[in-house]
């Protein structure tokens, strides 16, 4: 750590730090437009300039260094300053009154904040119409070429779908150069050169995440089904956890009414606070999976109440909130029912034998820790569809530690290979995970270990030489684990592996929790892997369904209609705000009943939980220098170990396998239910084996293993290759999610 002076201010701060990211986090303003935390600098917008030990530099790319006096104001200055905020309003159309970015516009509020009332510049305008790239809308004519869309979409997102391109138009009058301030002339030289595009011509090919909407500072990138629908300022913002997915991203549900002749609550758009927390398309664009419902139902409340009562089995999945699988724990504990929740159950044993191993009763890294590293592995996981944000972190200690690393799975990914050169992928065969993380133990640890095989297949005979590049320089390693591990047959080994893997090597590692609080469900409740008798599902088929989808015997509130908690990957209890309206019944309505209490509120079991915290003292958003507030951490304790002897065993192997996986944005049932998330089921196939098995994208297939078989739609996805195809139907699967099949033509 060192000690720098910022207005007079002493600030601590690492060594290496930018001077506009200690700034912000000693709450000390210095303008920026161009610049995003966690993402390299790009000086496009070079307002930032300070004075540092008497020279004039830009705030996002100095680097602090001990003793340091920076003056972030001087008369030259706010001159520069002036001049830039000048040139980007040159020809910026006047339109704030319809604008989607009005009220919250950068360029509205740094023309003020610099008192800009008069233009002393001018160039011709060219002509730039709107591009429809999907789920977004880009309007050249607004944008101001800051390239956060680029950097976002590269350092952080890892889909390099956005670049600068010319812009076509004159040149500045060269008597500018003498009468403008040195900075000014040079962003303004560069802005009208270049605009906006694609990597890939007129379309956006990427994964759909509309980060780069939510870093625009202005209006130029807007989502395609919120433009023109609702004034900022008219939008009531209600802070909350994204429900999709094991990641409890922070969000805002941006919510008013339906229109002046319906007073119904609808939640208009999604954002999020982008310096600090990065949003996949699933919670950006699936929102509207409330459960709508006029009136209680009083004879299906008293038939629920009696299922519950009488269950052997309750049947429930993880999209479910802390305090709700307390009340189940609760219910089971009184009447002696089963709780079958299977991902949960294979996600807590996997955990409980790899803290046997490791010493540690919760895996030891998180996102923020993959970040942070330079050398990162994946294996287990189909990162792009399983856990976004778990590819995002990877690809971000890419992009800004310099960092390297190795992506392991049957299924390559174009996604993850468009990363860099720093990334190698190594596709093993289904059911040889053992072998990679043997691999992994013997390559970086310290165990004492026999001959443990890994064929150079896939390697390839450069590897040797390729790893000892890869590993230069790095001493910060992550080892991110997915969910084709929990349910494996071979599970309890390879819990073991992981676990030995902690204590031998120095990779940190994270365990991806399968849904969205496999986490805290395995934590809190008693689970059992198979049902028997009458049963009680909750957003589960089964003899009596309580069910926020619609389709069950009583509704249910979506998990966007609920107050509660979850646990999230970084071992977060993270707070669920009510977004929108719910009138029927809740679980702890037909829990009382069966309980014999009068809790009045979901939430008055969180003080029972884990810390014993009320709801009500969480808080939301991040502070300054990107502490998060919601919530509390947990932390693992220690607990005794056991030792693990590392045997050679002889993988077996599957012919012609699928994989059990759902498409890019697609979590379950609640992300297809939301109107901009809609999609066909059926055989996602990489183009290459399509063609190699005569079958074309839309033509009808059959598919058939051993646990069943079905006819279904071909897909044909890009963003796969090899001869591994993948479905969202877990019927043609056990509880590995790798099945042999015969895939035919109908």
């Amino acid at each position: 750590m060192v000690k720098v002076t910022i207005d007079g201010k002493e600030c601590l701060a690492e060594e290496g730090e930018f001077v506009l990211n200690v700034a912000r986090a000693n709450d000390i303003f210095i303008p920026a437009i161009c610049y995003l935390n966690r993402c390299s600098p790009t000086l496009a917008c070079r307002i930032c300039l300070v004075e540092a030990n008497g020279k004039q530099v830009y705030a996002c790319n100095a680097k602090v260094k001990d003793g340091m006096e920076i003056i972030t104001s001087t008369e030259n200055i706010e001159k520069e300053r002036t001049a830039i905020m000048e040139v980007y309003d040159v020809n910026h159309p006047l339109e704030c009154g319809v604008c989607d970015q009005s009220g919250e516009c950068e360029l509205q509020n740094y023309t003020l904040h610099m008192g800009v009332n008069e233009q002393n510049y001018a160039i011709k305008d060219t002509h730039k119409p709107v591009k429809d790239w999907g789920h977004i809308q880009y309007d050249p004519a607004l944008c101001i070429v800051c390239e956060k869309c680029v950097t976002v979409c590269k350092d952080m997102v890892g889909d390099n779908a956005l670049k600068t391109v010319p812009r076509g138009s004159d040149k500045l009058d060269a008597s500018y150069k003498e009468e403008m301030p040195k900075d000014a002339y040079a962003m303004w030289n560069k802005l009208n050169k270049s605009l906006i595009g694609t990597t890939t011509g007129e379309t956006l090919d990427c994964s759909s995440c509309g980060e780069c909407t939510a870093v625009c500072p202005v209006g130029a990138l807007v989502g395609t089904d919120f433009k023109y629908t609702s004034n900022a300022w008219e939008l009531q913002k209600i802070p909350s956890t994204c429900a999709h997915c094991s990641v409890g991203c922070s969000l805002d549900y941006e919510v008013k009414h339906t229109s002046v002749h319906d007073d119904t609550q609808k939640i208009y758009r999604v954002t999020n606070e982008s310096h600090f927390s990065t949003l996949c398309g699933a919670g950006r664009y699936g929102y509207d999976f409330e459960n709508r419902v006029s009136e209680r139902d009083e004879s299906k409340f008293s038939e629920a109440v009696e299922s519950l009562k009488n269950a052997e089995t309750i049947l429930f999945n993880s999209q479910i909130t802390n305090e709700e699988a307390k009340i189940l724990q609760d219910v089971a504990t009184k009447t002696g029912a089963k709780l079958v929740n299977r991902d949960a159950f294979e996600f807590g044993r996997f955990s409980e034998v790899y803290s046997e191993v490791s010493g540690k009763s919760l895996y030891s890294g998180d996102l923020d820790t993959v970040r942070n590293s330079n050398f990162v592995i994946s294996v287990g996981s189909a990162l792009k569809t399983d856990s976004p944000n778990s590819r995002y972190a990877f690809n971000n200690s890419l992009k800004v530690n310099k960092g390297a690393g190795i992506y392991f799975h049957p299924i390559s990914d174009p996604v993850v290979g468009s990363m860099g050169k720093t990334v190698v992928q190594v596709n093993y065969k289904p059911l040889e995970e053992a072998t990679v993380l043997k691999w992994i133990l013997k390559q970086f640890g310290n165990l004492e270990m026999g001959e443990v095989q890994f064929s150079e297949l896939y390697f390839g005979e450069d590897f040797k030489a390729d790893l000892e590049k890869l590993l230069k320089k790095k001493d910060k390693f992550s080892l991110l684990i997915g969910e084709d591990f929990y349910g494996a047959e071979n599970w309890k080994e390879l819990a073991e592996l992981v676990g030995l893997i902690e204590n031998h090597t120095d990779f940190s590692v994270v365990l991806i929790p399968t849904n969205t609080n496999s986490l805290g469900v395995s934590q809190i409740c008693t689970l059992s892997e198979t049902s028997s008798g009458r049963s009680f599902g909750y957003n589960e088929k089964a003899d009596f369904c309580f069910s926020a989808l619609g389709d069950g015997d009583l509704d249910a509130p979506a998990l966007n209609q609920q107050e509660g908690t979850f646990v999230n990957i970084d071992k977060r209890v993270v707070n669920l705000n009510v977004a929108l309206p719910y009138n029927g019944y809740t679980l702890n309505d037909i829990a009382n009943e069966v309980l014999g209490r009068d809790v009045e509120n979901t939430v008055s079991y969180t003080k029972e939980l884990f810390a014993k915290v009320e709801f009500d003292s969480f808080g939301n958003g991040f502070t300054n220098s990107g502490e998060d507030l919601r919530g509390y951490k947990l932390e693992a304790d220690e607990v005794e170990k056991r030792e693990v002897k590392v045997e050679e065993t002889t993988p077996k192997t599957l012919s012609n396998p699928i994989y059990l996986a759902n498409p890019v944005l697609q979590f379950g049932l609640f992300t297809s239910k939301t109107h901009e998330l809609q999609e066909e089921e059926g055989l996602f196939i990489s183009p290459e084996y399509a063609e190699k098995l005569g079958i074309s994208d839309g033509d009808e297939v059959a598919v058939a293993t051993k646990f069943g078989n079905l006819n279904t739609k071909a897909i044909l996805d890009n963003k796969i290759s090899g001869e591994i195809p993948y479905i969202a139907n877990s019927s043609l699967f056990g509880s590995y999610r790798f099945a042999e099949a015969k895939i035919s033509k109908v």
